[in-house]
């Protein structure tokens, strides 16, 4: 694989799972949304459909890691750190890409939602709880369509289950889910890959929302920072370490073992 191929195929791999697994985080969320309130199951089974289109999408150019700690849990085990670079930065610019996607797609919806005084506040109107949850916490109230946010806020808790459930996830890509190089993931390997990160969401999304992935929690939190969003609120900038290093020492946890015990 060329350095090029890598860096078209992260990019467009991780577009595409951004666009799909930040749409449904939009779906679920926002104002005038046919399929909002559909809960933490649409969340889940949808960001597993991205991953499952994302891999087979982008797999034949890089490998389709489309995470930065599967790509440094990789490098770890075949120890070539070369391409590091290449891909992580296709990965967090496909990110922003997915993320400004979502925006232009929920354009409507994100007005709706963030001009509605019973969810942003204002004169006359009587805060909901979440609206001040967020005011408290820095944290916009979408930033949650872009990226993800503790539920009780434990840096030390937060940290361990982003630790575990990335460590989980590339466990699973390691002994399950790559092609015959070993260089990326294959076709079953995404199915595989995709059903993991359901029964993560599932089983341990709760306390932190399951970011597993630096790029993508990084890229669409910057963009939420960016974008021109009417009362978007804060980006919770205090937290954004967690689910970047977390997932990365996971992700390195997760490549020793495999070193260990099944090479």
């Amino acid at each position: 694989m060329s350095s090029s191929d890598i860096f078209i195929g992260e990019t467009i791999g991780t577009a595409i799972l951004i666009l799909l697994g930040g749409g449904v985080c939009a779906a679920v969320t926002l104002k005038a949304s046919k399929a909002r309130g559909a809960g933490w199951l649409a969340i889940a089974f949808g960001w597993g459909f991205a991953v499952l289109t994302a891999v087979y999408t982008s797999a034949p150019l890089s490998g389709a890691h489309l995470n930065p700690a599967v790509t440094l849990a990789l490098a770890i085990k075949d120890k070539d750190f070369g391409n590091l670079p290449v891909y992580w930065g296709g990965q967090l610019l496909g990110a922003m890409i997915g993320a400004t996607l979502v925006w232009v797609a929920y354009y409507g919806q994100f007005h709706a939602h963030l001009t509605d005084r019973e969810i942003v506040g204002g004169p006359g109107a009587q805060d909901t709880l979440k609206a001040v949850e967020a005011e408290e916490a820095a944290a916009g109230p979408v930033l949650g369509i872009f990226s993800t946010g503790p539920e009780i806020r434990n840096a030390v808790q937060n940290l361990l289950t982003e630790i575990i459930g990335t460590l989980v996830l590339v466990l699973a890509v390691l002994t399950q889910g790559l092609n015959e190089k070993g260089n990326g993931l294959g076709a079953l390997g995404a199915l595989i890959t995709a059903l993991v990160v359901v029964g993560i969401g599932l089983s341990l999304g709760g306390p932190t929302g399951y970011a597993i992935n630096p790029a993508r929690d990084l890229g669409p939190r910057i963009v939420h920072a960016l974008l021109p969003l009417p009362n978007k609120g804060g980006s919770d900038w205090s937290y954004a370490w967690i689910p970047v290093v977390g997932p990365l020492i996971g992700g390195a946890i997760a490549a020793g073992i495999y070193n260990v015990a099944f090479a």
